[in-house]
């Protein structure tokens, strides 16, 4: 199946959803997480969008419930659209942040383990299949929107990814 083809018959809209990535010098935070959707994988901290609240608003909510950490500032580096035939509750629209301001230490929460990695060291074998095509353009300062079709497997079926100019 082709992204293009499953898009068309995808007709209610997406699930929005928020990521946050924290820089520090050239290293980013990943966390593990412990439960729910996405459980065992590598990631960035980040969740649902509740009704009535701006994309913006849950990332900071997301971070600090995750991590404990309260973000002073956030910076939009990709809009992600997700795509699983197999299962559509998982179909989701995801905005990424870079944040390199915030107040407080990670910690260890009952959803997430974070741990900081140097650029050069981010294990991508242990992060959604996506990952390593869009993560190292945003670490280059590039900003970028995407859209990706999984299979059962959670293995990556067809993809588009473009560069933009904000």
């Amino acid at each position: 199946m082709k992204l293009v083809d499953y898009k068309k018959k995808f007709k209610e809209p997406l699930r929005q959803a928020t990521l946050c990535f924290l820089i520090l010098e050239n290293k980013i935070l990943l966390a593990r997480k412990k439960r729910g959707f996405a459980e065992g994988k590598m990631n960035g901290v980040g969740g649902k969008v509740s009704v009535g609240e701006s994309v913006e608003d849950a990332a900071r909510r997301e971070t600090f419930e995750e991590i404990g950490v309260k973000v002073k500032s956030l910076q939009k580096v990709a809009v992600l659209d997700f795509y699983f035939p197999h299962n559509r509750d998982w179909c989701q629209q995801v905005v990424v942040y870079e944040v390199r301001d915030w107040e407080g230490e990670p910690v260890e929460t009952e959803e997430m383990v974070p741990a900081w990695y140097p650029f050069d060291e981010i294990p991508y074998e242990e992060m959604w299949a996506d990952d390593i095509y869009w993560l190292p353009l945003i670490l280059k300062g590039k900003k970028v929107n995407a859209s990706f079709l999984f299979n059962e497997n959670e293995e990556i079926l067809d993809y588009t990814i473009e560069e933009i100019s904000e």
